[in-house]
């Protein structure tokens, strides 16, 4: 079926067949009626149907099947969920889970994926989770790994199939779609239903329904084209321009290092820019994301890869620093401006040698718009000129830098010597048996007085001032077991030390264990050197 997102066919998602709790969870938000894809496709699924769904971003099709799998999956147990949703990107399953999570606080929902540590996932995955979202790579390893199974798996659903496709994941989905050897439902949804996909809906899917929604206002077509010709070395300058004149501001690059190198580039020109691309964490492209959502940065450098699945509302301009791969890239890329019918430009940096390429990419796409010389004045009209950045960021760059020169002024007043320092300062003249508990890296031996500072100390006793010190150390310390007069045995002073350090180091049973293979460790290495375990030299070295 086809129908444009303005056609009705159900007034409420009462009419749909929705479970009343999800009704007044989608009220609270302001969703009293649905979209145009979540009207064919909602009934359909919860009805049990295979539905393979084309629907741009934008659309409502995040709650399409998000609903039915709230309704439906009911709770799994360790390490087997009920229902599996395949996203292509990290930011797109992050923003599955949060939609659906407020449907209801009956279901509970994990998200895996690559670029952060295994083990909050693995955990979750243990303590039992009802809807898992996961990214094809790392859902793999943690199958591999045992860490979760999908025997038990109901129902599945692939989110955008066609960037599945171009980033190389159907291998990877078809593997864990044979593993799914349970699910009675597989549910699609994709922006296209061609190549490999239909391959995809032939062989995993059995006698699905088809659903297709025509957007009512095609960003293509409501967006201004601009395409500049500019050489190679005057693209940065060109680029700093136009972000100034209509921000906030998408620019796509082709490579993570052209991404990082062009952020800096133009953040010496007054552009704060932050970047997104698969090199770099989960956390990272989270803060970065944060930051130009917030309208603490101007522009977004994002590569093709990792800006699949970003939704970000009110982007004034995109800019194709880099010409897209093909014509399917630039509506993609395209399509982060002009959104819900809302204006935009689009801008293509156009190097002299490649008009050729770029018009027929224009016959591709459907447009036709002369390649002519930049005139950023031109798209001034799009910006607000009044618009200025958030000031948080700036605020916190102020007091980490104020407790930097705080720190820098404390350090001065005390000689130069830092927190560190003289906490170990400290440490040398009282605590001893703190201090014992430790292995002294290498340049501290004299500081933590192991044997062979003792037998140092002795032998330069005719030094003034390091005799003071010492005595006045071993004054110190009478009434403790690890130090004594300086008659005592060199054997004597590893024996209590031995007793310090070795399990309770308190007044008790604990002091006086025999430790005698300990200190002939302890004797023949001559103290514990950073990186040297006890007991690795051979006693004889000494002898």
């Amino acid at each position: 079926m086809t129908l444009t997102e303005s056609e009705s066919r159900a007034l409420t998602f009462e009419d749909l067949g929705v479970p009343e709790f999800i009704c007044r969870s989608l009220s609270r938000r302001g969703f009293d009626e649905p979209f145009a894809i979540q009207r064919v496709a909602i009934a359909d699924i919860l009805q049990g149907h295979d539905v393979c769904g084309a629907a741009p971003t934008g659309s409502g099709k995040t709650l399409a099947f998000g609903i039915p799998l709230v309704a439906m999956t009911p709770k799994g147990t360790p390490r087997r969920p009920k229902a599996l949703v395949l996203s292509p990107t990290r930011e797109l399953a992050d923003q599955i889970a949060s939609e659906m999570e407020t449907l209801s606080s009956r279901t509970s929902i994990t998200t895996v994926y690559g670029g952060v540590a295994y083990g909050k996932q693995v955990n979750a995955l243990k303590h039992g989770t009802d809807i898992l979202v996961a990214c094809p790579g790392r859902l793999e390893d943690l199958m591999e790994s045992g860490s979760v199974i999908l025997d038990d798996i109901e129902r599945v659903v692939i989110d955008e199939a066609d960037r599945m496709a171009d980033m190389g994941f159907l291998p990877a989905v078809r593997r864990i779609l044979d593993a799914a050897t349970s699910r009675t439902q597989t549910i699609l949804f994709s922006a296209t239903l061609d190549g490999d996909v239909a391959h995809l809906v032939k062989n995993y899917q059995h006698d699905p329904i088809r659903h297709e929604v025509v957007p009512q206002h095609d960003s293509i077509s409501i967006a201004d084209h601009r395409f500049w010709t500019v050489t190679r070395d005057e693209r940065v300058g060109l680029l700093a321009e136009t972000v100034a004149a209509a921000w906030p501001t998408i620019v796509f690059c082709r490579t993570r290092h052209g991404a990082d190198r062009l952020t800096k580039q133009l953040e010496r020109d007054g552009i704060k820019a932050v970047s997104i691309h698969g090199g770099k964490s989960q956390p990272q492209r989270t803060r970065a994301l944060a930051e130009f959502t917030e309208h603490r940065a101007h522009a977004l450098i994002a590569t093709d890869v990792a800006a699949r699945g970003i939704h970000v509302d009110d982007v004034t301009s995109v800019v194709h620093f880099d010409p897209p791969e093909d014509h399917k890239a630039y509506i993609h890329r395209s399509g982060r401006t002009a959104r819900a019918g809302q204006g935009g430009v689009v801008v293509s940096l156009i190097e002299p040698n490649g008009r050729r390429a770029a018009r027929r990419m224009q016959r591709e796409v459907g447009i036709e718009v002369e390649i002519v010389d930049p005139d950023v004045a031109s798209i001034t009209s799009f910006g607000d000129s009044t618009a200025t950045l958030a000031p948080a960021r700036e605020v916190n760059e102020r007091s980490r830098s104020s407790s930097k020169q705080r720190q820098r002024s404390q350090s001065k007043k005390s000689g130069g010597q830092s927190s560190g320092q003289r906490r170990d300062s400290s440490r040398s003249q009282g605590d001893s048996s703190k201090r014992d508990g430790r292995k002294p890296h290498r340049g501290q031996s004299a500081r933590y007085g192991d044997d062979r500072s003792d037998s140092r100390r002795s032998e330069g006793a005719d030094r003034g001032s390091r005799e003071n010190n010492n005595d006045s150390r071993r004054s110190n310390s009478n009434d403790r077991p690890r130090r004594s007069e300086s008659g005592r045995s060199e054997s004597g002073r590893n024996d209590s030390r031995r007793n310090e350090s070795g399990g309770n180091r308190q007044d008790g049973p604990g002091r006086n264990r025999n430790t005698a293979n300990a200190g002939k460790r302890r004797n023949s290495s001559g103290g514990h050197r950073k990186g040297q375990q006890a007991g690795t030299r051979n006693s004889s070295r000494r002898d």
